[in-house]
């Protein structure tokens, strides 16, 4: 993305500005969502709104913080005075906690590595621990209760100020769930905005639809949260024997609401993975049979070939082939099902075999990634050759229906920041907008390709999208690619593209080469020695053959120098 802040632009933040946006957020919230908060949430956002303003503000500044648990010490904000009397209100007020002891795992996020070194002096073994985990693996091997706790006692002596942890933080993740309709966003988003290092397209918000119509809705989107949250946290400690009951409670947590339940599949597939991978294959495909989402009739069908159930993985996959969800769930389909067809003594139908145009390629060892090289190398033969992966085809499909994307449509824009429609990668995106896209592909049949896209770029530059990485291409790409591209490639793949976003938007060929001339342009996979094609690009490969498209394959060796 281009640097937006200049000498001219730049933006001073005021002292207070979390404070004040994080105020935006919570009237925002209560306008639209104040049903949805109980008597008791209420009453601590009123409790947070009557502190002086320096406890506020500290409260806003913890609860933005990765904690639980924070050094009196450490908290210095200049626009801050008197920390310890802010902190007395917080504490008073029951919107703080103050440790009365802590546990080594605890002490370990907040003690910096020299300060636990100095604590385990004379306790551990001799030698160095040059990392932080290092020294943390020592303490649990070597020290009991006894010189644990003196440890403990020995941190607590060298910083005798408050150690303390903000409470109800629960209550702001839910109000920022309600703002952004989504766990990933933070107030950062009004920081980046306000100094333009990150721009949104203003896009209208209908104010009267909600993702969450009810307090029900939002307590099975948190509940699915709640169970992916100690998925991702028990395979992170390789605790796989935790999974049969982390897929009981996502079954048992079931949303009817529309705004969770895209998440709760993801879950259920997600679940499912890995209880297929540690031999649950019975409870994997309970899970994958209530999922409506991709793969998961996949990994029914391949759990049903495992356990020699050929009939019903033949039915399954038939079903896929008859009405797939999408492309590669096709692919998957056609892959079985000629397997357990053999198996129940059936001659399959013959799959042709792929033969994708190639070039063999022998190079010198160098540092550079394969692909620069082989970049490089064809450089001699055409008039420019960029590495470009997914990112300028993606990016001409963006420019191209930048407005069909961001059309105001009912219940698909929540907040004011975001990049895209929240229904981007679902099977509804196109239908909802049909008329739109026909609209807007009529548009690229009849009109000057080129001049319709750099008017895109002109117009759209540097604004946020899921579609258009602008660190990635700029406008003489954009002009190259629409000037050698055949405008009857490009429409191809735009409408493979809007046939399924989520799963085409990846696959393209590492580079592209363009020569002089309209035409005159090659798409390029490039596989080094033991590499191998992924299905996606093998999808796209097939495509591009059908719709003429010149593509190859490059496949290098290396040489001596």
């Amino acid at each position: 993305m281009p640097d937006t802040m200049t000498s001219d632009t730049r933006v001073d933040l005021t002292p207070h500005y979390y404070h004040d946006n994080f105020e935006r957020m919570l009237q925002v919230v209560e306008a639209r969502y104040a049903d949805l908060l109980s008597v008791e949430e209420q009453e601590v956002l009123a409790r947070i709104r009557r502190l002086p303003l320096n406890a506020r503000c500290l409260y806003i500044r913890l609860v933005s913080r990765s904690g639980p648990w924070f050094r009196e010490s450490k908290l210095d904000y200049s626009e801050i005075t008197e920390t310890g009397e802010a902190l007395d209100a917080l504490l008073a007020d029951g919107l703080a906690l103050e440790a009365a002891q802590l546990d080594i795992a605890e002490a370990a996020r907040i003690f910096t590595h020299a300060e636990l070194q100095a604590a385990c002096a004379g306790r551990l073994p001799a030698g160095r621990f040059a990392r932080k985990p290092d020294l943390l693996d020592a303490i649990e091997q070597h020290l009991g209760d006894a010189n644990t706790n003196a440890l403990l006692t020995y941190l607590a002596a060298i910083d005798t100020q408050r150690i303390v942890s903000p409470l109800h933080t629960g209550l702001i993740e839910r109000l920022l769930l309600l703002f952004f309709g989504n766990r990933r966003q933070t107030l950062t988003e009004f920081v980046l905005d306000e100094l333009g290092v990150t721009r949104y397209w203003p896009y209208p918000m209908d104010s009267t639809q909600r993702l969450f119509p009810n307090r029900r809705a939002l307590d099975e989107y948190l509940a699915c949260a709640e169970v992916g949250d100690q998925h991702r946290q028990a395979m992170a400690a390789k605790q796989c024997e935790a999974l049969p009951e982390l897929a009981a409670q996502a079954l048992a947590t079931e949303p009817r609401s529309v705004a969770a339940r895209a998440r709760w599949e993801r879950l259920c597939n997600s679940l499912a993975r890995d209880l297929e991978r540690s031999g649950e294959l019975s409870l994997a495909a309970g899970l994958y049979q209530r999922s409506g989402r991709h793969p998961s009739r996949e990994r029914r069908a391949r759990i049903l070939e495992r356990q020699g159930d050929w009939r019903a993985a033949s039915t399954l996959c038939h079903s896929m082939l008859a009405d797939p969800w999408c492309e590669a769930e096709q692919t998957a389909a056609a892959r079985i099902l000629p397997r357990v067809e053999r198996k129940l003594g059936r001659a399959p139908r013959r799959c042709s075999r792929d033969h994708f145009a190639q070039l063999e390629l022998a190079l010198p060892v160098g540092e550079q990634a394969v692909e620069r090289r082989v970049a490089e190398h064809l450089g001699n033969n055409w008039q420019s050759v960029h590495y470009v992966e997914n990112s300028l085809m993606n990016a001409l499909f963006g420019l191209a229906f930048w407005e069909v994307i961001f059309a105001p449509l009912e219940g698909v824009f929540h907040n004011p920041y975001q990049a895209g429609p929240s229904d981007m990668y679902e099977t509804t995106f196109r239908h909802r907008r049909a008329s739109l896209i026909a609209a807007r592909m009529q548009e690229l049949r009849e009109g000057d390709l080129q001049a319709l896209l750099l008017d895109a770029w002109d117009r759209y530059n540097s604004f946020q999208c899921r579609w258009v990485d602008w660190r990635r291409i700029d406008c003489e790409l954009v002009a190259t690619a629409a000037h050698c591209i055949p405008r009857a490639h490009l429409l191809a793949i735009f409408e493979r593209l809007l046939f399924d976003p989520r799963e085409n938007r990846c696959g393209f060929p590492d580079l592209i080469a363009f020569g002089n001339t309209p035409g005159d342009y090659c798409l390029i996979e490039v596989k080094g020695p033991g590499d191998a094609l992924q299905d996606s690009q093998k999808r796209w490969l097939r495509f591009f053959a059908t719709q003429g498209v010149p593509a190859k394959v490059a496949w290098v060796s290396w040489r001596d120098a």
